[in-house]
């Protein structure tokens, strides 16, 4: 049975999660302010966090930032009227894993819930780098040292999959399937096309390159030596 802390404190919306959840399955307890929910995250082993931005005595991003800063990894879901995406970046950026607005349906954030704890550990961080390279998932932005790179959607998710892989190498037919979600492999240049170009906007003048050819095999991204 999987542990959840919901750290809530409006009584009704409380119950109703507690209710939904504890029947589904979930061993589910309830902290209904950001103190309390502080200390009882502390105390145990969780398998998820629901916690509302806005608690009492602390709030919401308050207590992911200092579970974060004590190297707590327990995924956590935050709950929140606010909606705007300035708002959902800052609740990611405090060490949030997803962000569900309030009005919200009950069948969505349990869905949510079981999202997260299907996500391996290391997917769960929100900044990758290798060597110079960073990647920020939240933003979608990526550098190269003092360089942005200015990579489309599915560049950026391309690299994404490749950096989660250093030093692995990684096939034609694994990238169709993960980064274009296809279960077969056309008679394309396809991949060839995207990698050539990601190559050029990764790889300045003068730069070592980070992404090589395994020929006949497929690609292979490492940090320079």
């Amino acid at each position: 049975m999987p542990k959840l802390l919901l750290i809530e404190d409006d009584d009704i919306t409380a119950e109703e999660i507690a209710s939904d959840l504890r029947w589904r399955g979930f061993g589910v307890e309830v902290a209904v302010d950001g103190i309390e929910g502080l200390e009882v995250a502390r105390g145990g082993a969780w398998d998820v966090i629901v916690i509302d931005r806005m608690l009492p005595g602390c709030d919401g991003l308050t207590v992911l930032k200092t579970l974060r800063g004590e190297d707590n990894k327990v995924p956590a879901l935050i709950l929140s009227a606010m909606g705007h995406v300035d708002e959902r970046v800052r609740g990611l950026r405090a060490g949030g894993d997803d962000y569900l607005t309030k009005p919200f349906s009950l069948v969505e954030l349990a869905a949510r819930v079981e999202a997260l704890l299907r996500r391996p550990a290391a997917s769960r961080e929100t900044l990758l780098r290798v060597g110079p390279l960073e990647l920020d998932l939240i933003t979608s932005k990526a550098t190269r040292g003092q360089r942005s790179l200015d990579l489309l959607p599915r560049e950026f998710k391309l690299l994404e999959y490749m950096v989660r892989r250093e030093g692995q190498v990684v096939t034609p037919a694994m990238l169709f399937e993960e980064v274009w979600n296809y279960n077969f492999v056309p008679q394309s240049n396809l991949i060839h096309v995207h990698m050539g170009r990601l190559r050029r906007k990764l790889d300045a003048s003068g730069e070592t390159p980070l992404i090589e050819t395994v020929r006949g095999i497929g690609y292979t991204l490492h940090a320079p030596t």
